[in-house]
């Protein structure tokens, strides 16, 4: 799942992608790179600032959404959204699941996934939008509370008429939780994947890597792959990230030497791989470039 943060106040991107129209550029980027689903927000995780209105926020995510879906018109979009009339929106716009970070703090989310058979992400979260929680006394057993939580979730999202299969489960990386906590419920996430759902794990460049390595947000994608090394040999993860092309690599990797993928006897390295390109001739980009044209098998 890559990211398309459609606001001017990202954690790790601010003002990077200004426009509509970088906006959707970076999302053909990220389509070319390999992501299976492009999440769209148009409220960052900041908090300690006021929500953005509704209004505004279908004003900046909808435009995403047409431009994407006019690009690519068989990829999956997701909306990263709690707000029932920003979810309406963004289904009519060509979204096809809403990713509500609140933990359904508005349960009409699930009647409008359940009417126009959207998909729902449902989050743990104890924390009210835009307010941090991080409290090292909050839980006695992390990893219960999450499970409890989702459980009692998705029964509210069953009243309303979602099918089970529809429904994703997100841990909640870092959303109301120390790094302590997030790190305890990564180290325990059998627990919930026991509750028999796929699950979505926003690892990237958050705050409890931060911690364990002190480096800031752009720097840290070393140690979200080191997260995803961790959950990354089960199956029915999604995977929200940043860095979408150095993601797949790590997957494709992984994959082939856990002997998931079969490799072809003859595999080779082509030619043009053997050596770095001068940074006349393209550089990284053209690296990446071949590279993503020659799967390993």
């Amino acid at each position: 799942m890559g990211i398309v943060n459609a606001t001017p106040d990202s954690f790790s991107d601010a003002g990077l992608y200004p426009t509509t129209a970088s906006r959707v550029a970076l999302a053909d980027e990220l389509v070319a790179s390999g992501a299976d689903v492009i999440d769209v927000g148009g409220q960052s995780g900041i908090t300690g600032v006021p929500e953005v209105d509704a209004a505004e926020e279908v004003d900046r995510v909808v435009p995403v959404i047409e431009g994407i879906r006019a690009h690519h018109p068989d990829v999956l979009i997701s909306v990263d959204t709690y707000k029932p009339p920003v979810a309406a929106a963004a289904i009519a716009a060509g979204a096809s699941i809403i990713n509500d970070v609140s933990g359904l703090l508005y349960p009409d989310v699930a009647d409008i996934c359940a009417s126009t058979g959207a998909a729902l992400v449902i989050m743990h979260n104890r924390s009210e939008p835009k307010v941090r929680l991080t409290d090292p006394l909050l839980y006695d057993d992390v990893t219960a509370d999450v499970c409890g939580f989702l459980t009692e979730k998705l029964a509210v999202a069953l009243e309303r008429g979602m099918a089970p299969e529809a429904v994703v489960f997100d841990p909640g990386v870092d959303f109301a939780k120390t790094p302590f906590q997030t790190i305890t419920l990564l180290r325990e996430v059998e627990r919930v994947e026991a509750l028999g759902r796929p699950l979505l794990f926003a690892l990237s460049r958050k705050d409890f890597i931060g911690a364990l390595t002190h480096r800031a947000p752009r720097d840290r994608l070393a140690g979200t792959l080191a997260a995803m090394a961790h959950l990354g040999s089960r199956p029915g993860h999604l995977y929200r990230m940043h860095d979408i092309a150095d993601a797949v690599d790590y997957l494709k990797v992984q994959a082939v030497l856990e002997g998931r993928v079969p490799v072809a006897p003859d595999l080779e390295l082509p030619v043009s791989l053997r050596r770095q390109p001068s940074e006349a001739s393209g550089g990284r980009s053209t690296t990446r470039a071949a590279a993503s044209s020659n799967p390993p098998s």
